[in-house]
This record gives C-alpha cells, sequence and structure tokens, in this order.
C-alpha cells in the first residue's frame, strides 16, 4: 500500500454522519490532509442525526470542520458539489485515498456506473481509474439484489466496500465506542495509525467473532 498523505472525505445522505465526521478528526489529529466533499442530502442527515446545522457553503464548511478538528492552516479544504476545478476533479492531482462516509445506495450506483454528475462521484471516479484507495462506508438495510450487484461490480475493481456493523467483542460502553470500531477499521484500510480500539491479542481485545 503506498504511503497515505491525502484523504478525500466525501459525505454523502445515508444514515450515519458521525462515523464521517468522526474519521475527519482522527484523520487530522494523525497529520494528514483532508479534502471534504459534503451533499445536500448530508446536511439533511446532520440536522437529524447529531442536531448540527452543516456548512453549506465550502469556506464556511473549511473553517467549522478546522475548529472542530483542530486542524492546522493548510490541513484542511473543502469543495463544492460542482467545483470542478477542484484538484479531486483530475487524475493529474487526486487524493491518495477517498472515503465516502457514509455512502448512500445512489451514491454507490452512481460510481458503480462511471457517473459523474458531481464532484463526489467524480472524484471517486478519479480514485479509481488512477488505481488509488476507494472505501465506501454504506449503511442501508436490507440490501436489495441492486445493491448487492452494484457492490460486487465496485469491490472487483477493487474498492473497498466497509458496511458500518461494529463487533460487540470490544465491549463498547457508549455509541461514540461504537463509532470508534468503524472509524478504526476505515483507519486500517488507509493504513493511518490510531489508538482507538486495542489490537487482537492485546489486552482487551482477546475476544472475537467465531467464524
Amino acid at each position: 500500500m503506498r504511503p497515505v498523505h491525502t484523504v478525500t472525505v466525501a459525505l454523502t445522505g445515508a444514515s450515519g454522519l458521525p462515523y464521517g465526521l468522526r474519521l475527519i478528526d482522527c484523520l487530522i489529529q494523525a497529520g494528514t490532509r483532508v479534502w471534504v466533499l459534503s451533499s445536500q442530502a448530508a446536511q439533511v442527515v446532520a440536522r437529524q442525526e447529531m442536531q448540527l446545522s452543516l456548512p453549506s457553503r465550502p469556506a464556511e464548511l473549511r473553517d467549522w470542520l478546522a475548529e472542530r478538528s483542530g486542524a492546522t492552516p493548510g490541513q484542511l479544504e473543502a469543495f463544492g458539489r460542482e467545483e470542478w476545478f477542484a484538484p479531486v476533479a483530475s487524475g493529474s492531482n487526486p487524493a491518495d485515498a477517498m472515503v465516502v462516509c457514509p455512502c448512500s445506495m445512489g451514491t454507490l450506483a452512481a460510481i458503480a456506473h462511471g457517473m459523474s454528475d458531481n464532484l463526489i462521484e467524480r472524484a471517486a471516479d478519479v480514485t479509481i481509474k488512477e488505481g488509488r484507495r476507494l472505501i465506501l462506508v454504506p449503511r442501508e438495510t436490507p440490501l436489495s439484489v441492486i445493491h448487492l450487484e452494484n457492490m460486487l461490480k465496485l469491490a472487483r475493481l477493487g474498492t473497498v466496500i466497509l458496511p458500518p456493523a461494529p463487533g460487540f467483542y470490544t465491549h463498547p460502553q457508549s455509541v461514540d465506542d461504537m463509532v470508534d470500531f468503524i472509524v478504526a477499521r476505515i483507519l486500517d484500510q488507509l493504513g493511518v495509525a490510531h489508538t482507538l480500539l486495542p489490537r487482537w491479542g492485546e489486552q482487551g481485545g482477546e475476544q472475537a467473532d467465531a467464524s
């Protein structure tokens, strides 16, 4: 896996916005540069799930996320849905990896079929064609045949499909613990160091799912 210095994080309208915001915080704390994309539906989810008013203007979103995460100047940037001159829109300047978290089934379908109607879809398309790591965190249940076929198509292209299904062998004591379980898995896929959970074989990680 190539070193990860810059990660694009896209927030879409699926349930699970706490995962995406926590991921941004952890990436910033790890010293990673983060480029943030956000859909209009993500603003609705923010109000519904977290009682947050997610700024719609990219500059305001950047400032809000930077203050929240403690980002240093230039470490975090946000781009609008039709900002076609953003770095993520071109294979000449892609991020090292991209995470769509949470990922709506509409966004997943658009990516699977090569759509580029907005910057999130275009950035994902660029990530795939440039052979960079793409991680999708889809939150839907049950899954239809359409959903599964789209996921399979993307998995065959090397995309990581990472449903936010927390394990309980770590004995979570709060919703935050369950969020951290998923964020830890995303960071592992990115190769970004963290201490959110104990490693298997370490104290507190001695129980696991039976296979």
